[in-house]
């Protein structure tokens, strides 16, 4: 080894430090080591008070939603607790046998969940018209005069809540009419 400065093409070279020919010696590498250490300490004392700020971020934005969803949850159970109502007095009409208060009583209910739920942006699927695979689940299909790939018959209702389907509309689609066998002209 040489007593040559290290040049930027010296694979030994490191940037930012300094050859041992330029090095500070004795007393000025012992006057500048504190300041130094004195340094590092407060960059790592910076990283871990970040470190402990993004964990606490990450807890309170956890502890946040959790409470957005039980606010949720609790404004849904509100509006549905007179649906409940509705329920127990069908049912009581039920053990008394007033058929037509019971029948009242279930389209009433049958009413108020479908409002509460619309009013919490549910929407039935349209099945009027063509299949439409994003929100249409084909369960068979069955020959008909109806126009080929059309919706003939709803086995079950389908909702979206916003923009997402929540339950796909299952359904019957039209296939081609059968073919007349050949043969059969007598």
């Amino acid at each position: 080894m040489t007593d040559e400065p290290r040049t930027k093409n010296d694979p030994e070279a490191v940037p930012g430090t300094a050859s041992p020919s330029q090095a500070p010696v004795g007393e000025e590498a012992s006057s500048l080591l504190p300041d130094l250490t004195q340094q590092r300490n407060e960059a790592i004392d910076r990283w871990k008070r970040a470190a402990a700020d993004l964990d606490n971020y990450k807890k309170r934005a956890a502890r946040e939603r959790e409470e957005y969803v039980a606010l949720a949850n609790e404004r849904l159970v509100k509006e549905l607790l007179p649906i409940l109502d509705d329920l127990e007095r069908a049912l009581t009409a039920a053990a008394e046998h007033e058929e037509a208060a019971l029948e009242e009583g279930v389209r009433l209910v049958h009413r108020s969940l479908a409002n509460v739920l619309e009013r919490q942006g549910l929407r039935a699927i349209a099945t009027d018209g063509k299949f439409d695979p994003h929100v249409h689940e084909a369960l068979l299909s069955q020959p008909s005069e109806a126009d080929e790939g059309s919706v003939i018959d709803v086995v079950q209702k389908g909702y979206t809540l916003g923009e997402r389907v929540v339950r796909p509309a299952r359904v019957v689609i039209a296939a081609a009419p059968p073919l007349p066998p050949e043969g059969d002209e007598d």
